[in-house]
């Protein structure tokens, strides 16, 4: 019976790290990363979760606006023609905007969102979304729990303080990330 509990709640954790991904992003994403460096946590398990729950919470949107929401940016004109406006540079630019969409927190929701009321197709957006969300995932877990404590672990620090400096530094870096990508976008408003 405690075994059953055991991989029950082992489940759960994964299941966390999935709906946090498509939620929020890196924050969980990083602790789980800790987690696998320390033992904790499967790193196969932990990239699947993760790299998937990116992809849902990106197509969520995606698909939302493709849909139900798609009749509500055209019941107000001026969404309407902001859509109009930029739809023809979007499809023009589709694979790179899907493709740089993981990898700018600030612009997660607005990427797909503009990407389906541009008219961009799901056979396009999806599996760039999905390798994309694959390559983030994979990236943060390397840096974390591979590479920042074994380049730190040289340089002398300790383990622990190892696994918390590089993910801070992973923090930081998509901190840095947004704050960017949310200035340039609103000054272009």
């Amino acid at each position: 019976m405690d075994e059953v509990k055991q991989n029950i709640m082992h489940a759960l954790v994964y299941l966390s790290v999935f709906v946090a991904a498509a939620v929020e992003g890196e924050t969980v994403f990083v602790i789980a990363s800790v987690a696998v460096a320390t033992g904790s946590l499967s790193y196969w398990g932990v990239l699947v979760a993760g790299a998937l729950g990116a992809s849902a919470g990106d197509q969520f949107f995606f698909y939302a606006f493709r849909g139900p929401l798609r009749l509500w940016v055209d019941s107000l004109p001026g969404l309407r023609r902001r859509r109009d406006a930029i739809a023809s540079l979007v499809r023009r630019h589709a694979i790179p905007l899907a493709a740089s969409c993981r990898f700018l927190p600030g612009l997660r929701i607005a990427i797909p969102v503009a990407c389906a009321s541009a008219g961009v197709s799901p056979w396009v957006f999806s599996p760039i979304s999905v390798a994309t969300s694959f390559v983030w995932a994979a990236g943060i877990l390397g840096l974390i729990a591979a590479a920042g404590p074994a380049v730190l672990d040289d340089l002398g620090l300790a383990r622990n303080w190892a696994l918390g400096v590089s993910a801070g530094v992973v923090l930081l870096l998509f901190l840095g990330l947004r704050r960017i990508t949310l200035d340039s976008s609103s000054q272009k408003v």
